[in-house]
């Protein structure tokens, strides 16, 4: 499997190189960053403290594109935007983790996968995309208990709520028949008011080196729920990442999920 690293300097970006300097399976092909970034031109084997591999972090991917099977991208945005629109062209499978996304963003997401196999997640983890599905069913069964999501992570993480407890809310919400974002309260603050019905809530935390950790509460009379994932190592994330881009060689062009690759019913 030949793959391209999208944000190869990054945390994510370190361990999925390190992931696939030890597997005899994946050939790594490329890898880039930013422009400007000050890893742009450095070999790929000095970023996870190995001898050279003669692979160049670069700004620029569409050279590299042309002969890769997959890119594995854990960017931004703009970035995965970009990389959507080159791995569309180019009909290889594009593995995204990156989280941050606005509506319309991920419906030009979608758009992509018309003409190439595109895995999104707001979690690549297989126990978080598990997690997800208890939500539904729960949020399902117990549709009078209210519901909060908490999430704590790093002191570096850009934006909040993380996309694991968006991926949570949206699963919550389905279980309910709502729309999350008419129904989702991001901040508290001051004199609320009481508890609105169907309100889904968001609480994030930030701080330290912590990887990630979500908890769904189900509040009902008298009773508490609470589902909870500790993520320990960011190598779960890059054991998924790498089964969606296993999985992905070979299918129809389309916006996947993990439950896709993980065979889950939906």
């Amino acid at each position: 499997m030949k793959v391209i690293i999208a944000g190869a300097a990054g945390r994510m970006g370190r361990e999925l190189l390190k992931y696939a300097y030890q597997d005899a399976d994946i050939d790594i092909i490329g890898a880039s960053e930013a422009s400007g970034s000050d890893w742009i031109g450095k070999d790929i084997g000095e970023v996870i403290g190995e001898a050279n591999m003669n692979i160049k972090i670069a700004s620029d991917i569409l050279e590299l594109i042309k002969s890769a099977d997959v890119i594995i991208d854990f960017t931004n945005p703009k970035t995965t935007l970009a990389n959507a629109v080159l791995a569309a062209q180019a009909r290889i499978s594009h593995i995204i983790g990156t989280t941050g996304f606005q509506n319309e963003e991920i419906e030009s997401l979608k758009k992509a996968g018309n003409h190439a196999v595109l895995v999104q997640s707001g979690n690549m983890s297989l126990g978080i995309n598990i997690l997800s599905q208890m939500t539904e069913k729960i949020a399902r069964a117990l549709s009078d208990f209210d519901i909060e999501i908490t999430e704590i992570h790093h002191n570096q993480k850009l934006d909040a709520p993380s996309g694991t407890a968006l991926l949570l809310g949206e699963s919550a919400a389905k279980g309910r028949s709502l729309n999350l974002e008419d129904n989702a309260v991001y901040e508290r603050h001051g004199n609320t008011g009481r508890r609105e019905k169907n309100t889904i809530g968001f609480s994030s935390i930030r701080g330290g080196s912590i990887v990630g950790e979500h908890s769904v509460i189900f509040a009902g009379d008298s009773e508490v729920i609470t589902l909870s994932h500790s993520a320990l190592s960011r190598k779960i994330f890059v054991k998924g990442a790498m089964l969606a881009a296993r999985w992905s060689l070979g299918k129809d062009p389309g916006y996947y999920s993990m439950d896709d690759v993980l065979n889950i019913e939906k």
